[in-house]
Formats: structure tokens, C-alpha cells, sequence
């Protein structure tokens, strides 16, 4: 899922993104409340009218941002008390009001409020908040129950696995959220700062629980291998600012690995990004050209390094599932890795 924090995808439109061939895109519940207002998006008629987006949204609670707030936030049993990082203006999220929130914004997938301990937490403080997690999930499952849309279409709740690095937590928190009943799940609290292999382990680990025939997503991952591997793993869907974030930094990806565009031995490169890659980007432009931009600011730069990126990561979750219709997933994805770590 492309990231749309702000109800947009940065520097591309949703033609652009149609024209990628974007199935579904991101946005933030705590951005879209702070800005525009929950409220004022509902008078346009939902998200998808206010930025002219066709296809599904999914929207973050926002629990991620507010905790990444440290300092300017208070956790206890009914919510978080928050300051805005924008004015200091004091806020509050509960289950139930960020439900409604996104029942405003009018999302297709909506993500129940939970906590996102540190990696580095200690046994007692993820249990306290896995906890606080799981009471969150009940709260927010029953009013998920008893409410209904905005805007006349379905919206389905995610619960959200939490538990940190402990796979006992990991085990109350699958257990308790299945029982609940949630049409999809969401693996959090991974891609913070723990090891690949300890991702990986926690990953497969909530996959091997969670049931088959609903949507399996792992949030915040990741590069190119860790989507690889973690689709291994059962892994359905992902989102991650990686893409558009390293477009913007000068940083491309290739099937051999990552390309830093701005370096100099591109300065005068006529060959485009990729010469095998049918993005309008490598269709039409060379390295030199592109650099060029880029190192005078030129927000043309952004965009054909943006548009080419999520080409590519929409590119090979299309070659996913094609080798695993063809039952030939863990083979080819051996080869792609070893291919990609090439350029890393």
C-alpha cells in the first residue's frame, strides 16, 4: 500500500497512482484528524471523495504517531491524552472515538487504537500494554458491531497483534483477537528497532495463528527482501514509507538491489534508472537527467524517483503473487534476494 498520510501519496496524483496500477493506499487517522478534521472530510462525502481516490483506503489509528509523541502524551485505561505536534493543543484518543473517526473518514479498512511498546521493553511493560490492547480490541469490536458507515459502503475493522519480541504475549494477544472475530488482522509492533531475524521469527509466528482465509497485514515493513520473505512467511499485505521517503532522499530501487541517483559517477549517465523497468520514468529519462533535478531541488526529481519506486514495489508484489499461482514462490524468491544484494 502506497503511503497517502495526509489524504496524499507525495508528489503523485491519483491518476498517477491508478495509472501504477495502486489497488489500495494509506492514510493516518491522527494527520487526518489534526488536518483537515474528521468532520470536514465528511462534508466532501469521505475520503475517497475529497482526494478523488476510486479504489480502497486504509487508515492507520494514529496510535503509532501518538505514542511516538513520548513526552507529550498520558496513557491509561480509557485512552491516550496527546498534544498535538503542530500547536501543543491537548487531545484525546479512545477506542471508540477513534472508530468513529474513521467511520467519518470513511475508510474501507479501519485499525482499532492500540499501544506500540519500544522494542528494547521489558516483559512487564509489554504485557501491561498487550493488555491494555486487547480491552482496547473488545471495546472497539463491540461498537464496530453496533454503528454503521457514514457513507453507505462497508468499512471492516483490523485487530492489531501486539506483544513485542515475547511470543508468549504474542500468543494472549492472537488468541484474544481471534476470539473477537475481526474480518482482517494486522501484525504491529515489529520493524522498531528489533534484529531481521527476530521480525522475521515473530512474523511467521502470529502468520502460523492467525486464520487463512482473512487478510494477514504486517505494518510498517518494509525493503524489498523483508516483503519477499515475510510473504513467505503468509504475510497478505503491507505498507511502508520506504519507497517514496528514499525517492526523496536521492534513493531508487532496481532487481539488483538500491541506486543512489545523486551520486556523482550518474552525472553523466544516459542510461535511465533501470533499462528493463516500463515505468514512465526509465521509459523516458536518463540517470544524468534525473540527478540533474535532484540536486537543484527541481520537484520533478521527486517525482520520477516516487513514480519509479512504487512501481517497483507495486511491480513485485504483482511477481508474488504470479509465483505463487505458479507454486514456484520460494524458488524465485531465493534468486530475486540474491540478485537484489547485489547493489546493497
Amino acid at each position: 500500500m502506497p503511503v497517502g498520510t495526509q489524504a496524499s501519496v507525495k508528489t503523485q496524483s491519483p491518476r498517477d497512482l491508478e495509472e501504477l496500477k495502486a489497488q489500495i493506499i494509506l492514510g493516518n487517522t491522527y494527520h487526518l484528524y489534526l488536518r483537515p478534521g474528521a468532520d470536514l472530510i465528511a462534508k466532501f462525502g469521505g475520503l475517497h471523495r475529497f482526494m478523488n481516490w476510486p479504489k480502497p483506503i486504509l487508515t492507520d489509528s494514529g496510535g503509532f504517531q501518538v505514542y511516538s509523541l513520548k513526552e507529550l502524551r498520558n496513557i491509561d485505561k480509557n485512552g491516550v491524552r496527546f498534544q498535538s505536534h503542530i500547536d501543543g493543543s491537548y487531545h484525546t484518543f479512545t477506542p471508540q472515538n477513534v472508530l468513529e473517526t474513521q467511520r467519518k473518514i470513511g475508510s474501507d479498512i479501519m485499525m482499532l487504537l492500540d499501544e506500540c511498546p519500544p522494542h528494547d521493553a521489558s516483559f512487564e511493560y509489554v504485557e501491561e500494554s498487550n493488555q491494555l490492547t486487547l480491552d482496547w480490541a473488545r471495546i472497539a469490536r463491540e461498537q464496530y458491531a453496533n454503528s454503521e458507515p457514514y457513507h453507505g459502503y462497508n468499512q471492516w475493522l483490523f485487530g492489531i497483534v501486539q506483544g513485542g519480541t515475547f511470543e508468549k504475549l504474542r500468543e494472549i494477544s492472537l488468541n484474544g483477537l481471534i476470539d473477537l472475530d475481526f474480518p482482517g488482522y494486522a501484525i504491529g509492533g515489529l520493524a522498531v528497532g528489533e534484529t531481521k531475524d527476530k521480525m522475521y521469527g515473530i512474523t511467521g509466528f502470529c502468520t502460523d495463528y492467525l486464520p487463512e482465509n482473512k487478510p494477514r497485514y504486517l505494518m510498517g515493513v518494509g525493503t524489498p527482501q523483508d516483503l519477499l520473505n515475510c510473504v513467505e512467511r503468509g504475510v497478505d499485505m503491507f505498507d511502508c514509507v520506504m519507497p517514496t521517503r528514499n525517492a526523496r532522499n536521492g534513493t531508487v530501487f532496481l532487481w539488483d538491489g538500491r541506486l543512489v541517483i545523486k551520486a556523482g559517477r550518474h552525472k553523466t549517465e544516459e542510461q535511465p534508472i533501470d533499462e528493463t523497468c516500463k515505468c514512465y520514468t526509465c521509459q523516458n529519462f536518463s540517470r544524468a537527467y534525473i540527478r540533474h533535478l535532484l540536486n537543484v531541488d527541481e520537484v520533478l526529481g521527486i517525482w520520477l524517483t516516487t513514480h519509479h519506486n512504487l512501481h517497483f514495489y507495486l511491480e513485485l508484489m504483482r511477481n508474488c503473487r504470479e509465483q505463487i499461482l505458479k507454486n514456484n514462490y520460494v524458488k524465485w524468491k531465493n534468486e530475486v534476494i540474491n540478485n537484489m544484494n547485489k547493489l546493497n
